[in-house]
């Protein structure tokens, strides 16, 4: 399980650098922190052993991303409407 752990993430790494690479404009941030969540996903599932604890342990796990989820969304609007506010009034 390790081994294929170790090759997700190094899939992912080559996923990152390859998105690095290319231009997709407002939707950079978005498939960056995917990406991200992905390799957190799968540190904590297979490196962290959440899958086998105790169910008060995987309530907060997911509380935690769900008030990341919460946070990434309130900054990328924010981000969103600034850069159209400032296109338009130029």
């Amino acid at each position: 399980m390790l081994f294929a752990a170790f090759a997700a993430l190094m899939l992912l790494l080559a996923l990152t650098v390859e998105a690095a690479r290319h231009d997709l404009g407002r939707w950079n941030f978005v498939v960056a922190v995917l990406i991200a969540a992905a390799k957190a996903v799968l540190i904590m599932v297979c490196f962290m052993h959440v899958r086998r604890t105790a169910q008060i342990t995987q309530l907060v796990v997911c509380a935690g991303f769900f008030w990341l989820a919460i946070l990434f969304t309130l900054s990328l609007a924010d981000y969103w409407t600034r850069a159209w506010l400032l296109f338009t009034s130029s």
